[in-house]
């Protein structure tokens, strides 16, 4: 039987787990919403920046795995 969903990710000859994929596009959307922050200044209103950027980074994970990248 077919799976709806590939389990891996293929760029030309090399496979790449889904996982490795959902990691790079939330660092990079939480990149993006960081420097936003930072334009915005709310960022000064955050006392550990590094665990506001790694708990943004896991909320873009959980949110593009349940949506967009099925693991």
């Amino acid at each position: 039987m077919s799976e709806l969903y590939p389990h891996e990710l293929s760029l030309g000859d090399v496979y790449f787990t889904p996982i490795l994929a959902i990691f790079v596009l939330s660092f990079m959307a939480a990149l993006i919403t960081v420097v936003i922050f930072n334009k915005l200044k709310i960022s000064r209103l955050f006392y550990a920046k590094q665990y506001v950027f790694l708990s943004i980074m896991v909320l873009y994970a959980v949110l593009i795995d349940s949506y967009f990248i099925r693991f």
